[in-house]
Protein backbone atom coordinates (compact mmCIF):
# COMPACT_ATOMS: atom_id res chain seq x y z
CA UNK A 1 0.00 0.00 0.00
CA UNK A 2 1.30 3.14 -0.98
CA UNK A 3 0.11 6.95 -0.47
CA UNK A 4 1.71 9.46 -2.80
CA UNK A 5 3.92 7.17 -4.15
CA UNK A 6 5.32 6.26 -0.28
CA UNK A 7 4.91 3.31 1.71
CA UNK A 8 2.83 2.65 4.90
CA UNK A 9 6.04 2.25 6.72
CA UNK A 10 7.64 5.28 5.32
CA UNK A 11 4.85 7.69 5.72
CA UNK A 12 4.25 6.29 9.30
CA UNK A 13 7.93 7.52 10.25
CA UNK A 14 7.22 10.39 8.39
CA UNK A 15 4.20 10.99 10.61
CA UNK A 16 5.94 10.70 13.64
CA UNK A 17 9.61 12.57 12.94
CA UNK A 18 7.30 15.61 11.65
CA UNK A 19 5.23 15.41 15.05
CA UNK A 20 8.11 15.68 17.32
CA UNK A 21 9.63 18.18 15.19
CA UNK A 22 6.88 20.01 15.10
CA UNK A 23 6.60 20.05 18.84
CA UNK A 24 10.02 21.37 19.48
CA UNK A 25 9.33 24.05 17.58
CA UNK A 26 6.44 24.89 19.23
CA UNK A 27 8.04 24.69 22.62
CA UNK A 28 11.87 26.49 21.60
CA UNK A 29 10.46 27.70 18.02
CA UNK A 30 12.69 26.02 16.38
CA UNK A 31 13.65 22.69 15.67
CA UNK A 32 11.53 21.27 12.67
CA UNK A 33 13.78 21.23 10.39
CA UNK A 34 16.88 19.92 12.65
CA UNK A 35 14.61 16.85 13.22
CA UNK A 36 12.46 16.17 10.58
CA UNK A 37 14.81 16.89 7.64
CA UNK A 38 17.14 14.05 7.75
CA UNK A 39 14.15 11.44 8.64
CA UNK A 40 12.05 12.82 5.21
CA UNK A 41 14.87 13.06 2.88
CA UNK A 42 15.94 9.37 3.87
CA UNK A 43 12.45 8.22 3.42
CA UNK A 44 11.36 10.79 0.17
CA UNK A 45 13.35 13.74 -0.50
CA UNK A 46 10.43 15.40 -1.82
CA UNK A 47 9.38 16.27 1.21
CA UNK A 48 12.64 18.32 1.32
CA UNK A 49 13.24 21.36 1.25
CA UNK A 50 9.31 22.52 -0.15
CA UNK A 51 6.95 21.05 2.14
CA UNK A 52 9.44 21.27 5.49
CA UNK A 53 9.32 24.92 4.38
CA UNK A 54 5.37 25.46 4.24
CA UNK A 55 5.17 22.85 7.37
CA UNK A 56 7.94 25.31 9.28
CA UNK A 57 6.25 28.48 8.46
CA UNK A 58 2.82 27.30 9.46
CA UNK A 59 3.84 26.25 12.60
CA UNK A 60 6.34 29.63 13.23
CA UNK A 61 3.23 31.48 12.11
CA UNK A 62 1.01 29.82 15.01
CA UNK A 63 3.69 30.42 17.16
CA UNK A 64 4.06 33.57 16.64
CA UNK A 65 0.48 34.50 16.97
CA UNK A 66 0.28 33.04 20.26
CA UNK A 67 3.41 34.51 21.81
CA UNK A 68 2.23 37.83 20.27
CA UNK A 69 2.37 39.72 23.46
CA UNK A 70 5.83 38.89 23.93
CA UNK A 71 7.19 39.77 20.96
CA UNK A 72 9.94 42.84 20.30
CA UNK A 73 9.66 43.75 16.74
CA UNK A 74 12.26 46.47 16.98
CA UNK A 75 14.61 43.59 18.17
CA UNK A 76 13.66 41.08 15.51
CA UNK A 77 13.44 43.50 12.36
CA UNK A 78 17.52 43.68 12.47
CA UNK A 79 17.99 40.09 12.82
CA UNK A 80 15.22 39.92 9.63
CA UNK A 81 17.56 42.71 7.97
CA UNK A 82 20.92 40.10 8.43
CA UNK A 83 19.00 37.46 6.72
CA UNK A 84 18.54 39.02 3.49
CA UNK A 85 22.42 39.00 2.87
CA UNK A 86 23.17 36.06 4.88
CA UNK A 87 20.99 34.31 2.11
CA UNK A 88 22.55 36.26 -0.73
CA UNK A 89 25.85 35.21 0.61
CA UNK A 90 24.58 31.50 1.29
CA UNK A 91 23.37 31.27 -2.50
CA UNK A 92 26.31 32.44 -3.77
CA UNK A 93 29.21 30.00 -1.13
CA UNK A 94 26.78 27.41 -2.59
CA UNK A 95 27.37 28.05 -6.31
CA UNK A 96 31.55 28.79 -5.85
CA UNK A 97 32.41 26.60 -3.01
CA UNK A 98 31.84 22.96 -1.84
CA UNK A 99 28.84 22.05 -0.37
CA UNK A 100 30.94 19.53 1.96
CA UNK A 101 33.40 22.38 3.68
CA UNK A 102 30.46 24.72 4.13
CA UNK A 103 28.67 22.32 6.17
CA UNK A 104 31.85 21.72 8.54
CA UNK A 105 32.45 25.56 8.88
CA UNK A 106 28.57 25.84 10.23
CA UNK A 107 29.04 22.68 12.27
CA UNK A 108 32.71 23.80 13.84
CA UNK A 109 31.05 27.66 14.61
CA UNK A 110 27.84 26.10 16.49
CA UNK A 111 29.75 23.75 18.48
CA UNK A 112 32.32 26.37 19.67
CA UNK A 113 29.16 29.05 20.49
CA UNK A 114 27.45 26.16 21.95
CA UNK A 115 31.11 25.68 24.26
CA UNK A 116 31.50 29.23 25.19
CA UNK A 117 27.94 30.06 26.15
CA UNK A 118 28.37 27.06 28.41
CA UNK A 119 31.78 28.79 29.75
CA UNK A 120 29.49 31.67 30.43
CA UNK A 121 30.64 34.00 27.59
CA UNK A 122 27.49 36.18 27.19
CA UNK A 123 26.69 38.06 23.53
CA UNK A 124 24.88 41.35 23.87
CA UNK A 125 21.55 41.66 22.83
CA UNK A 126 22.04 44.90 20.19
CA UNK A 127 21.41 46.02 16.96
CA UNK A 128 24.82 44.62 15.31
CA UNK A 129 24.43 41.04 17.13
CA UNK A 130 20.76 40.91 15.79
CA UNK A 131 22.10 41.62 12.92
CA UNK A 132 25.10 39.45 12.69
CA UNK A 133 22.82 36.27 13.83
CA UNK A 134 20.62 36.86 10.92
CA UNK A 135 23.12 37.10 8.66
CA UNK A 136 24.76 33.72 9.95
CA UNK A 137 21.35 31.99 10.16
CA UNK A 138 20.46 33.22 6.25
CA UNK A 139 24.11 31.69 5.53
CA UNK A 140 23.74 28.58 7.59
CA UNK A 141 19.96 28.08 6.57
CA UNK A 142 20.52 28.25 2.64
CA UNK A 143 23.23 26.01 2.57
CA UNK A 144 22.21 23.39 5.02
CA UNK A 145 18.69 23.94 5.41
CA UNK A 146 19.41 24.10 9.53
CA UNK A 147 19.32 27.97 10.06
CA UNK A 148 17.85 28.26 13.63
CA UNK A 149 20.84 27.58 16.20
CA UNK A 150 22.46 30.40 15.30
CA UNK A 151 19.68 32.75 16.47
CA UNK A 152 18.70 30.51 19.46
CA UNK A 153 22.17 30.71 20.90
CA UNK A 154 21.82 34.94 21.20
CA UNK A 155 18.53 34.23 22.45
CA UNK A 156 19.41 31.99 24.97
CA UNK A 157 19.15 33.88 28.07
CA UNK A 158 15.70 35.43 27.30
CA UNK A 159 12.10 34.26 28.80
CA UNK A 160 10.51 31.34 26.92
CA UNK A 161 7.43 33.59 25.41
CA UNK A 162 10.11 36.34 24.38
CA UNK A 163 12.53 33.52 22.72
CA UNK A 164 9.39 32.26 20.75
CA UNK A 165 8.05 34.69 19.61
CA UNK A 166 11.39 36.59 18.47
CA UNK A 167 12.38 33.05 17.04
CA UNK A 168 8.63 32.26 15.40
CA UNK A 169 8.66 35.57 13.73
CA UNK A 170 12.05 35.50 12.48
CA UNK A 171 11.41 32.07 11.35
CA UNK A 172 8.61 33.18 9.67
CA UNK A 173 10.12 35.10 7.62
CA UNK A 174 12.57 33.40 6.40
CA UNK A 175 10.45 30.37 5.60
CA UNK A 176 8.19 32.63 3.63
CA UNK A 177 11.12 34.15 1.25
CA UNK A 178 12.72 30.54 1.14
CA UNK A 179 9.15 29.50 -0.44
CA UNK A 180 8.69 32.24 -2.76
CA UNK A 181 12.31 31.75 -4.00
CA UNK A 182 11.76 28.00 -4.79
CA UNK A 183 8.44 28.76 -6.18
CA UNK A 184 9.41 30.83 -8.64
CA UNK A 185 12.64 28.63 -9.89
CA UNK A 186 9.69 25.65 -10.15
CA UNK A 187 10.95 23.57 -6.50
CA UNK A 188 7.55 24.30 -5.17
CA UNK A 189 4.32 23.20 -7.09
CA UNK A 190 1.34 21.09 -6.99
CA UNK A 191 3.11 17.55 -6.04
CA UNK A 192 4.91 19.17 -3.54
CA UNK A 193 1.79 20.87 -2.54
CA UNK A 194 -0.19 17.92 -1.71
CA UNK A 195 3.14 16.12 0.24
CA UNK A 196 2.55 19.30 2.32
CA UNK A 197 -0.65 18.45 2.87
CA UNK A 198 -0.11 14.97 3.74
CA UNK A 199 2.01 16.22 6.76
CA UNK A 200 0.14 19.09 7.82
CA UNK A 201 -2.01 17.01 10.32
CA UNK A 202 1.09 15.64 12.05
CA UNK A 203 2.77 19.12 12.26
CA UNK A 204 -0.87 20.65 13.79
CA UNK A 205 -0.68 17.50 16.41
CA UNK A 206 3.22 18.23 17.35
CA UNK A 207 2.51 22.11 17.44
CA UNK A 208 -0.55 21.48 19.97
CA UNK A 209 1.67 19.20 22.07
CA UNK A 210 4.41 21.57 22.44
CA UNK A 211 2.37 23.94 24.24
CA UNK A 212 2.05 21.48 26.80
CA UNK A 213 5.61 21.53 27.36
CA UNK A 214 6.48 25.34 27.45
CA UNK A 215 5.51 25.03 31.05
CA UNK A 216 7.80 22.82 31.73
CA UNK A 217 11.04 24.57 29.60
CA UNK A 218 10.38 28.21 31.15
CA UNK A 219 10.76 27.15 34.30
CA UNK A 220 14.66 27.43 33.76
CA UNK A 221 14.91 24.80 31.16
CA UNK A 222 14.65 26.57 27.94
CA UNK A 223 18.66 27.61 27.94
CA UNK A 224 19.81 23.75 28.73
CA UNK A 225 16.96 22.61 25.91
CA UNK A 226 18.52 25.51 23.25
CA UNK A 227 22.15 24.69 24.15
CA UNK A 228 21.37 20.52 23.56
CA UNK A 229 19.79 21.18 20.75
CA UNK A 230 22.18 23.50 18.89
CA UNK A 231 24.75 21.15 19.55
CA UNK A 232 22.60 18.10 18.45
CA UNK A 233 22.08 20.06 15.13
CA UNK A 234 26.43 20.97 15.21
CA UNK A 235 27.10 17.48 15.42
CA UNK A 236 24.78 16.17 12.90
CA UNK A 237 26.20 17.86 10.63
CA UNK A 238 29.59 17.30 11.31
CA UNK A 239 28.48 13.27 11.37
CA UNK A 240 26.36 13.46 7.69
CA UNK A 241 29.90 15.17 6.22
CA UNK A 242 32.02 12.65 7.74
CA UNK A 243 29.93 9.72 6.68
CA UNK A 244 30.38 11.63 2.87
CA UNK A 245 33.80 11.42 3.10
CA UNK A 246 34.28 7.81 3.75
Amino acid sequence: MTIAGIGFAGLIIAVIGVSIGACVQSALGFGLGLISAPVLALIDLRFVPGPLIFLGMTIAMLVAHRERSSLDISAVKWAIFGRIPGSVLGSLAVVALADRWLAVLLGVTLLAAVIASVAGVRVPLNARTLFGAGTISGFSGTTTSIGGPPMALLFQHQSGPELRSSMAAFMSFGAAVSLIILSAFGGYGADELRLTALLAPPALAGYVAGRWTTGYLDRGRVRPAILIFSALAATAILIRELIHTI
